[in-house]
């Protein structure tokens, strides 16, 4: 059975979706992934070089009943990892599904059917601690928390802990942190050290060892459909993520 990860951070632009893409194209170099592109704005869907227009059927359909999980997974160019996708109908679930007593649930239920056939499932939450989020932390075992290397890092942190335990608490009893990773790191900058230092000094266990620099190459990468990893596999962004997969494997997460 797969282990499920949830990439929260209610926070926008933190690198949840460059996190969700790159860490599941390097543990697709151990094992079979699924990203499953939870996000209306569907950045993970186009980041690996699907077109939103031509797809038949995605995750809103999927929310809705209207069709299983399994007959809108795609492959992708990177090894070992798949893709459910998104479009931008998604936002419209949320709206769609107020009055279902399940809705909290839909998420869960429709991975029962492809968790055998994998062996990480990583949801790229949106930006929100709206339905989708609550969606996917109430079907993970775990949460990685993305968290930017800027002012102000750690702001809803805290909400974000919060609505965790809420969710331990009513829907899903065995959800864990799974870590916090500290993105768009510049080793160049105080601002930059002082982030690192106060996150780790908040959750010293539970912060990775390994950042994820501020990079150029990061940045291009989602523009050619590629992860970092195939893009340009000897840049700094590829090497940080490799590292962050190792740690997710070791945390007991990974194939």
């Amino acid at each position: 059975m797969a282990h499920v990860i949830a990439v929260a951070n209610q926070k926008g632009g933190v690198g949840k979706t460059t996190t969700a893409v790159n860490l599941g194209a390097a543990l697709g170099s151990f094992g079979r992934v699924l990203l499953v592109d939870a996000d209306p704005q569907a950045n993970a869907t186009s980041s690996l070089g699907v077109d939103v227009r031509s797809l038949r059927g995605s995750l809103y359909d999927v929310l809705l009943g209207v069709l299983p999980l399994e007959s809108i997974v795609l492959p992708t160019t990177e090894r070992g990892l798949s893709l459910a996708p998104a479009t931008h109908a998604l936002a419209g679930a949320q709206v769609e599904l107020v009055d279902d007593p399940e809705r909290d649930t839909r998420l869960r239920q429709a991975l029962h059917a492809v968790r055998h056939a994998y062996d990480v499932i990583l949801l790229d939450c949106p930006p929100s601690l709206g339905t989708l989020t609550v969606n996917a932390l109430a079907a993970a075992d775990a949460v990685l928390v993305p968290v930017q290397c800027e002012y102000l890092a750690l702001e809803g942190l805290g909400q974000l802990m919060e609505i965790v335990a809420a969710v331990r608490a009513g829907l899903n009893p065995r959800l864990a942190l799974l870590g916090v990773v500290l993105t768009m790191h510049d080793a160049r900058t105080n601002l930059s050290a002082q982030v690192a230092e106060e996150v780790r000094r908040h959750f010293p266990q539970e912060t990775f060892a390994s950042t994820i620099p501020r990079s150029i190459r990061l940045s291009e990468a989602p523009s050619y459909g590629r992860s970092i990893l195939s893009f340009d596999a000897a840049s700094r962004g590829a090497a940080a993520y490799a590292s962050l997969a190792e740690e997710v494997i070791m945390r007991g997460y990974g194939p």
